[in-house]
């Protein structure tokens, strides 16, 4: 059972210990592609679809836009498992003048199949766009796994449609978001704004929150909503001179605007000369103007000004100036984020207590919760932290290794193992959606498309708590060497796991030799293989990392250079060059930054001169507050996975009981050393 804390002020209160649940992030629909049939443009069918000449015949059908053809492999198709893609490809040539009804029968016929959830999702959107509120209701029934945008697609429907009570679900999505939100969801925020669940209160935040983003053109709307005369024109001057109009009174609900405004212009020039303004003008601000003006120096100092300047407690301080303004959840995380980093716990706390009880929920932030805690004196906060490590110490993902740390207790085993069974295999071979996933698979078919598939159908099953067939599926996946799905599948079991299929050990000879050959422990060497590329072959990432260990081109080069020889990209990313030469890039820059392996985990993703930036200047510091405060997103949970991960592989590999506290050490202050290499 939950267990609440009473004590440690209203932060306590909300804040409730998280129950045991293996899962807890949502299922996506990880490739939302506008059309796939536009994907079939650019694809190259291999020679293995040879197998299938009917589904290879459909898709040139497609690519030729013929729906004749279509028509003809949809019959010719009856009866396998990808007889949806012909019947698709041909809703999909005219997605937006479709009748709904067209679409309804397409869901009933393929019932709660991946591409009909991509249609149909599609199909709202398109409809929302030109106000065809009426078709998107009638499918949005159909729509189950919705995103953002089609999220607020539905939702304008529904409002059309007299359901204004949908806007209060929408309210927290939209309503004080800084970062461009999509088209239709614009939308929903402009219904927001009409309706009477927003009060001028709301709005004002909203007004500011617009005016930080610099959304000039929604912050006029909002203003006339308010009866303000703030015109894009008056606005787009203050961000041309905002000096001047620091000068201004601030007595008028428009004189506050434009001086909050003035002021974001010139954080992006210098916080501290922000700050030397404010002060100046403080005593003649209203209380709220004043703490949102604390709020916007705080947030002007998060992102990309840690990259480049460091972490600052000015910037805490700043943040405890605001409190007592709403906070949004990006703001509450980002002020909880540099509290922990400069090691400022109450202040931990009074973050964590602004956050929507939701967030709250986060194993991040329990953890972080009870670390905050436990710095408290009293014995009563100390023993609340204990309930809280205890609950998440169940689990074995980051912060339960963490907590299980703290409680002095060592990882020794992963757990028994559980073996699929006759019967979860006779399941998952019946299974519509694994069948897809695999037919997809056999015969060579965009990896894109498998993957959806697969995804979908790890979730069908997750729904139905089905951890025997996810097993089951993962089972063969791994058989096959497919090993990226195996492992997604595996991870959202609830209750049975498969350490070795979560954790497979593929090229294991090669592993471990070439770690040993420099001196590299191979289960961490394995547990950022399997962050990179989930041992993936010929995996390519956007910027063009390559392989098993995702080596950019220019550090392979300059790896082959250092080892003598001729650099060639095609063999960098074999299976046994890559990992020869991703295991000695790896200690190369575990010498450069100190023997500190979360250092160099962050330094091989993000590179090592900004993991050598973000170290302390002072003291050193505890790891899980320098990984915590890590300002890529990337980066920050790569490092969470890749140690995680590495405590993982220690106990499969034999290394004996593992703390991820004692692989993660200190991270020392900032050393004087030059970075060698790329």
């Amino acid at each position: 059972m939950p267990v609440k804390p009473t004590s440690l002020g209203s932060c306590a209160l909300k804040m409730t210990a998280p129950t045991k649940n293996a899962v807890t992030q949502p299922f996506r629909r990880l490739f939302l592609f506008h059309s796939i049939f536009y994907a079939a443009l650019a694809f190259q069918p291999a020679a293995s679809w040879a197998a299938d000449e009917d589904f290879l015949t459909a898709l040139q059908a497609a690519q030729r836009q013929d729906r004749d053809s279509l028509m003809q492999s949809e019959n010719s198709m009856q009866g396998s498992p990808l007889a949806i893609y012909p019947a698709y490809w041909q809703l999909n040539l005219k997605l937006a003048e479709q009748p709904a009804e067209a679409i309804v029968a397409f869901a009933k016929r393929f019932p709660q199949a991946a591409m009909t959830e991509k249609l149909i999702a599609d199909y709202a959107e398109a409809q929302a766009r030109v106000g065809r509120y009426e078709a998107v209701r009638l499918v949005a029934p159909y729509v189950t796994n919705p995103d953002f945008s089609e999220q607020c697609a539905v939702a304008q429907a529904q409002v059309a449609g007299g359901d204004e009570l949908v806007l209060s679900t929408m309210r927290d999505l939209v309503w004080l978001k800084t970062e461009k939100v999509p088209d239709l969801c614009q939308t929903v925020a402009a219904q927001l704004l009409k309706s009477p669940l927003v009060n001028s209160a709301n709005k004002q935040q909203r007004l500011w929150t617009l005016l930080r983003a610099g959304q000039l053109v929604n912050a006029s709307q909002v203003a006339l909503d308010l009866g303000l005369n703030l015109s894009p024109e008056q606005m787009g001057q203050v961000t041309k001179n905002p000096d001047a109009q620091m000068l201004l009174p601030v007595q008028t609900a428009e004189e506050q605007a434009l001086f909050l405004l003035a002021l974001e212009q010139i954080t992006e020039r210098s916080s501290t000369e922000a700050y030397s303004l404010l002060q100046a003008r403080r005593a003649v601000l209203p209380a709220d103007v004043q703490r949102y003006a604390y709020r916007i120096l705080a947030m002007s100092t998060t992102g990309k000004r840690v990259v480049s300047d460091g972490y600052d407690l000015r910037t805490v301080e700043w943040f405890d100036a605001s409190v007592g303004y709403p906070f949004s959840d990006e703001e509450a995380e980002s002020y909880a984020r540099h509290a922990v980093r400069m090691g400022a716990w109450e202040s931990v706390l009074r973050a964590l207590d602004s956050m929507t009880f939701d967030t709250q929920q986060k194993r991040e932030w329990q953890y972080w919760f009870a670390r905050a805690s436990e710095q408290r004196s009293d014995q009563k906060a100390k023993d609340i932290a204990k309930v809280f490590y205890q609950s998440l110490a169940s689990e074995t993902d980051y912060y339960g290794l963490l907590s299980r740390d703290r409680l002095g207790v060592k990882t020794v085993s992963l757990g028994a193992s559980y073996q699929p069974s006759a019967d979860d295999r006779k399941r998952m071979e019946q299974d519509i959606h694994f069948q897809r996933a695999f037919a997809l698979r056999s015969i060579g078919a965009d990896a894109s498309w498998s993957t959806r598939e697969w995804n979908w159908a790890v979730r069908q099953a997750y729904l139905k708590n089905d951890d025997g067939m996810i097993l089951a599926a993962a089972e063969r996946a791994d058989r096959i060497e497919w090993y990226d799905r195996a492992i997604y599948a595996t991870e959202r079991t609830a209750k049975l796991f498969s350490p070795q299929l979560r954790f497979p050990t593929p090229y294991r000879d090669q592993v471990l030799s070439y770690s040993a050959k420099v001196s590299l422990d191979p289960a961490w060497a394995y547990g950022l293989m399997r962050q990179e590329s989930r041992f993936v072959i010929n995996a390519r990432s956007h910027v063009g990392a390559g392989g098993l260990m995702q080596i950019m081109p220019n550090t392979a080069r300059w790896v082959a250079g250092r080892l003598g020889e001729t650099y060639s990209a095609s063999n960098a990313n074999q299976m046994d060059t890559n990992i020869r030469y991703g295991t000695f890039y790896l200690s190369h820059i575990l010498g450069q930054l100190g023997n500190q392996p979360v250092l160099a985990t962050a330094g091989y993703n993000a590179g090592p001169t900004r993991a050598k930036r973000w170290q302390p200047i002072n003291q050193s510091l505890p790891a899980d507050q320098y990984a915590e405060a890590i300002p890529f997103v990337e980066t920050r949970d790569y490092v969470k996975n890749v140690m995680t991960n590495a405590v993982h592989y220690g106990v499969l590999l034999g290394q004996g009981a593992q703390s991820i506290g004692t692989r993660m050490g200190a991270i020392p202050v900032q050393g004087s050393n030059a970075i060698v290499g790329p």
